[in-house]
This record gives C-alpha cells, sequence and structure tokens, in this order.
C-alpha cells in the first residue's frame, strides 16, 4: 500500500510563506476595483478586462511561488534554493508568454493597463505586505495581532 501521508497537508506545519502569499492575495483583492476601474476609464472594456487578466496573474504568481517554497522546503535546504532559483525563472518565463500571447491575440486585449497592473501590483503588494511580515524567529511569516491591553482600572469597572 503506498504512502499517502506526504499528499496530506499537515495543519500542524508553520507555513508563513503560504500565510503570507495568501495575506498578498487578500490585499490583492481589495485593491481590484481601482485598477479595474482605471483600465476601464482609460482603454474602456478592454482595458478593464486586460487589468482584471494582470491581477488574476500576480495573485497566481504569490501563491504559486508560495506553493514551491513550501513543497522544496520539506524536501532540503539545496532543493529549496533551486527551487526559489528556478521557480522565479519559469514564473517570469511564464509571465511574459502569456503577455506576449495576449498582446497578439486581438482587438480584446489592452497592453498599457495589462503592464501597468502587472508591475505596479506586484511591486505595490510587496511593499505593502512588508508592513504586516514578522522578522522575527519567534513570529516567522505575518506579525500576530496586538492584544488589547486592559488596565486595573478598566478590570474593576467591569
Amino acid at each position: 500500500m503506498a504512502d499517502t501521508s506526504s499528499l496530506v497537508a499537515d495543519a500542524t506545519v508553520v507555513t508563513p510563506e503560504r500565510d503570507i502569499a495568501r495575506d498578498l492575495a487578500r490585499r490583492a483583492v481589495w485593491v481590484a476595483p481601482v485598477f479595474v476601474v482605471v483600465g476601464a476609464i482609460g482603454w474602456g472594456a478592454t482595458g478593464a478586462a486586460s487589468s482584471a487578466i494582470a491581477l488574476a496573474l500576480v495573485v497566481a504568481n504569490f501563491l504559486i511561488g508560495a506553493a514551491i517554497i513550501t513543497r522544496a522546503v520539506s524536501i532540503s535546504l539545496n532543493a529549496l534554493y533551486g527551487a526559489v532559483l528556478f521557480g522565479y525563472l519559469i514564473r517570469l518565463g511564464a509571465l511574459a508568454v502569456i503577455a506576449v500571447v495576449l498582446k497578439g491575440s486581438g482587438d480584446w486585449f489592452a497592453a498599457v493597463p495589462f503592464a501597468i497592473t502587472l508591475l505596479v501590483t506586484h511591486l505595490g503588494l510587496l511593499t505593502w505586505e512588508t508592513r504586516h511580515v514578522s522578522a522575527s524567529l519567534a513570529f516567522p511569516g505575518l506579525m500576530p495581532q496586538p492584544v488589547p491591553q486592559v488596565t486595573p482600572e478598566e478590570n474593576h469597572s467591569k
């Protein structure tokens, strides 16, 4: 009988890269309407569609990158190094191929809002996320939320 334990995700395993990628995806949903509306204002329906496609690619890129790291870290440190390097190169190449294919696909695609959305959201979301990432070994990944402190006066008034 084949061992299927490695196919099932362990809920106790800490995966800060997955948590960060999911947080980035959640933030992308918040900014998506802005980019789609700007694309629609500047380029009509083609701009809105192109911006939406770029947003989907950005989210997919972050989630796939995190999945690659999560899988490789369980193998070895060298596998992690190789997976991060080659995973980045493959994902970057895939984005370039997708952009070229979409650009030549017809009149429904606008390259300018696509490129602006792709670049700005990649860099903007990563910059935004740096405010929420812990650089501590005690709390890898996202920073824990602060616990409200109750003063003795507040405690006695209850």
